[in-house]
Formats: C-alpha cells, sequence, structure tokens
C-alpha cells in the first residue's frame, strides 16, 4: 500500500470518529437543556402549588368557624399539606398534590352546606383565590407535562435512545390527574 491510500484512509477514520463525538456532544447538549427546561417548569407547578398551600390554612380556619363537626377533614388537608412541603421527589409530590386537590373538594363540599359560610366575605374571596390558583396549576401542570413529553419522546427516538441511557437520561414522571378525578362527575339538581 502506498502511504497515500494509508493518509487518506487514517483522515476518513478520523473524519468518522469526530463526526461521532460531535453528534454525541449536540445530543447531550440538547438533553441537558431539555432536562432544565423540565426542571424549570416543575419549579413553577410547585410556585403555584406553595400558593395553594399558603391559602389552605385561612380557608380551613374561615370553614372550622362554621363546621366544627367536621374535624377530620381539616386534619387530613393538615396531613396532606405537611406531605406535599416534604415530598423527597417529584412523583411523591405529584402523589400528594393530587391528594391535596381531592381534598379541597371535600372541604368545598363541607362548605356547601352552610348556606351563611357562602355569604361570608372573607370565604368568598379566599375561594377566588383558590379558584385562580387551580387555575394556574392547571396551566404550570400542563407546561411541565409539554416538557416532559418532549424528554421523553427524544430519548425514545434514534439515535437519541442509543445513548441517553448511558448519560444518565432516563424518561420523566408526567403529572396526571388522580384516578378519582378520572371519572365523570355526578351532577345533582
Amino acid at each position: 500500500m502506498s502511504k497515500g491510500k494509508v493518509s487518506l484512509g487514517l483522515i476518513v477514520i478520523i473524519s468518522i470518529v469526530l463526526v461521532i463525538i460531535l453528534s454525541g456532544v449536540v445530543i447531550y447538549n440538547r438533553l441537558v437543556k431539555m432536562d432544565e427546561a423540565i426542571k424549570e417548569a416543575w419549579a413553577q407547578v410547585e410556585n403555584q402549588l406553595e400558593r395553594r398551600s399558603d391559602l389552605i390554612p385561612n380557608l380551613v380556619n374561615t370553614v372550622k368557624g362554621y363546621a366544627k363537626h367536621e374535624k377530620g377533614i381539616f386534619e387530613h388537608i393538615a396531613d396532606a399539606r405537611a406531605r406535599l412541603a416534604g415530598a423527597p421527589s417529584r412523583p411523591e409530590a405529584i402523589k400528594a398534590a393530587n391528594e391535596l386537590s381531592g381534598l379541597l373538594g371535600r372541604l368545598l363540599a363541607i362548605a356547601e352546606n352552610y348556606p351563611q359560610l357562602k355569604a361570608n366575605e372573607t370565604f368568598n374571596r379566599l375561594m377566588d383565590e383558590l379558584a385562580g390558583t387551580e387555575n394556574r396549576i392547571a396551566v404550570e401542570r400542563k407546561r411541565y407535562n409539554q416538557r416532559v413529553r418532549d424528554f421523553n419522546r427524544t430519548i425514545r427516538s434514534f439515535p437519541t435512545n442509543l445513548i441517553a441511557g448511558g448519560l444518565g437520561f432516563h424518561q420523566e414522571v408526567y403529572f396526571q390527574a388522580p384516578p378519582e378525578k378520572k371519572g365523570v362527575p355526578e351532577v345533582k339538581f
């Protein structure tokens, strides 16, 4: 073999290796960017969940004055709120947030039984704040789930799927509605 053919072969091999390395760097950087977008979206969800958590004691205290015999629901809400605040992982925070949503629904059902409570200005203001916060949570949860969808789709797509796991990237968890919220609501007149 001549020296020129060896040099050309070496250049081709080096070029292929460089293309592979650069492709890996591009994929890695894209995954990092997407991972950070998920963290940012989750932080916004947490901000809104915290806002809701801050409103809950005021709402509970307002309802307590009218529904003194409903002690159990107040304790469950306090426990769920504490679990949400102390959740060590995203899946556990999602579970606690969904539990708290269900308990708030029960609290509001109790409030429906007290017409004088519904006429209370503080209660109405708190309900408006809570409704606005629930809407914000829904928007941020949607944004978070969009980021998770894009990330999960990317790490499952070829050729990224060949290296994502090796780089430490794994599928993220969606923020989904709890099973009891998926049923058809019962409407009574």
